[in-house]
């Protein structure tokens, strides 16, 4: 990584730090300019690990400013890195001593909440958890949710196009996003804060910039989508004897609760056990000798229809052996003791370390097969290493820990070819940045990357905004 962001500097050799410094400073003011030992006291990859290297970093507090530090950047062929709440998982944050950062953590205001139509304008900047409070304070729901909703913000989260608990029932960001304003490398302002769920005008140009990864602009603001908050929430975890059952499952839920199922996490019985017998963090609800789990959350608007509905599938399935064992959440804390184990990535680095953590994508129907293949091929060929599976899967994604990953690259490479082999993706809903681009070839034809290629050169022709993420 290191050779690869000293190519990505190159553009930026030229550029006098003191210059810039002053000409950034008249842009955003000295609360608004980081340099020094408050530059190097920020993380320079995931998991909050490094040292940022950059020259500095430039906090704007508006779209107009983001603009003017664009337009200085790009008359000096200045890199430019954008930054959100540092929760990403690829190194999409990672930078070189000749970069700038520009982060948007002033920029948090929740502008505007519109109680009839359901729809909320915030600045990017606004973290995810405040703008699910701003929401349910008008009795709607912001449907994308994970567990770094405390420090993840707004802008990151349409940068990557994340995903989260829910995206079986409300589908990732890009469905909650109605209209975006941006900023481009040259510093001008794309300004399309639509209202309208429909919008047939040509191009949909927000779509260009949600999952690009600050490489094509920089998100200033946006309008969300809002959904109807639900008054009525059950939660259940069930065991089940194959995989045949969890699909079984999957399906009958989804048609009998009519809509209504809003998560479905799956745990393979190497995770579960972990986390509840070997690790001891959690309190096992069923026998943790079932080869597969699945964490189970529908929501309505009638509480007492929503619980017999509920309950009397679980019974229904019971009777006929799709489920092996169940439990039903009867408070809310209970419900919270499930998710917090769901959530607990934490105790899993720990236990793979030091750790590979994959988010990868496939068809259902290839899953128990590319599972039990890469469990025998790292038996094989790293004698004493762990695989933990979870994940959605309801939406294709599954997350997997594996270690002690001593040989990263080659575990890596492992797990990605795999893949290919099975129409998977790479990542799920993560993103590529610098962790992953490598791989990239395994999810995109060459015909895609070329496209791609093409994009980023007509918005961004300097390469200034982001340089060496997704590709070189």
């Amino acid at each position: 990584m290191e050779n690869a962001l000293a190519r990505q500097g190159d553009q930026s050799e030229g550029v006098d730090t003191d210059d810039l410094l002053i000409r950034l400073r008249q842009i955003v003011g000295p609360q608004g300019l980081l340099t020094g030992d408050d530059v190097r006291s920020r993380p320079n990859q995931s998991w909050g690990q490094g040292s940022c290297p950059a020259r500095a970093i430039v906090r704007p507090a508006s779209t107009q400013e983001v603009s003017e530090v664009m337009r200085l950047c790009h008359e000096l062929r200045q890199s430019v890195v954008p930054w959100g709440g540092l929760t990403g998982l690829v190194d999409g944050i990672s930078c070189s001593e000749d970069d700038v950062v520009l982060s948007v953590e002033r920029m948090n205001a929740i502008e505007h909440v519109d109680a009839e139509a359901g729809v909320l304008t915030a600045q990017s900047g606004a973290v995810l958890e405040t703008v699910q409070t701003a929401a349910e304070a008008e009795g709607w729901l912001f449907a994308v949710d994970l567990g770094a909703r405390g420090s993840a913000n707004i802008g990151g989260l349409i940068s990557t196009n994340a995903g989260g608990n829910g995206v079986i029932r409300y589908g990732m960001m890009r469905e909650q996003v109605l209209g975006l304003e941006v900023v481009l490398a040259d510093g001008t302002v794309i300004s399309s804060m639509n209202e309208m769920l429909k919008n047939n005008t040509g191009y949909d140009l927000k779509q260009w910039f949600i999952g690009s990864e600050g490489t094509l602009g920089i998100v200033t603001r946006t309008v969300l989508r809002l959904r109807p908050l639900p008054r009525a929430v059950q939660t259940g975890f069930v065991a089940l004897n194959s995989f045949a059952d969890v699909v079984r499952l999957l399906k009958r839920l989804g048609t009998d609760l009519e809509g209504r199922l809003s998560a479905f996490e799956v745990m393979w019985r190497n995770h579960y056990h972990f986390l509840t017998e070997e690790s001891g963090k959690h309190q096992a609800v069923v026998s943790a000798q079932y080869p597969y789990y699945v964490l189970l959350e529908s929501s309505g608007a009638d509480a007492v229809a929503e619980e017999e509905r509920f309950m009397e599938l679980l019974g229904a399935l019971m009777e006929e052996g799709t489920v092996a064992d169940a439990v039903v959440c009867q408070t809310s804390q209970q419900a919270k003791n499930l998710w917090a184990m769901r959530d607990d990535v934490e105790t899993l680095m720990q236990a793979t370390a030091p750790p590979a953590v994959f988010d990868i994508s496939l068809p259902i129907r290839e899953m128990e097969g590319y599972i039990d293949r890469l469990e025998v091929t790292l038996a094989e060929q790293f004698p004493g290493i762990r695989l933990l599976v979870f994940g959605h899967l309801g939406d294709g994604n599954l997350h997997l820990g594996i270690g002690p990953a001593h040989d990263r690259h080659a575990v890596e490479a492992l797990v990605y070819e795999g893949l290919e082999a099975a129409g998977g993706s790479v990542s799920a809903e993560h993103g590529i940045g610098l962790e992953k681009r490598a791989f990239l070839k395994h999810s995109r034809s060459p015909a895609e990357l070329a496209l791609m290629r093409s994009i980023k050169d007509a918005l961004d022709p300097s390469g200034i905004l982001n340089p060496g993420k997704i590709f070189s």
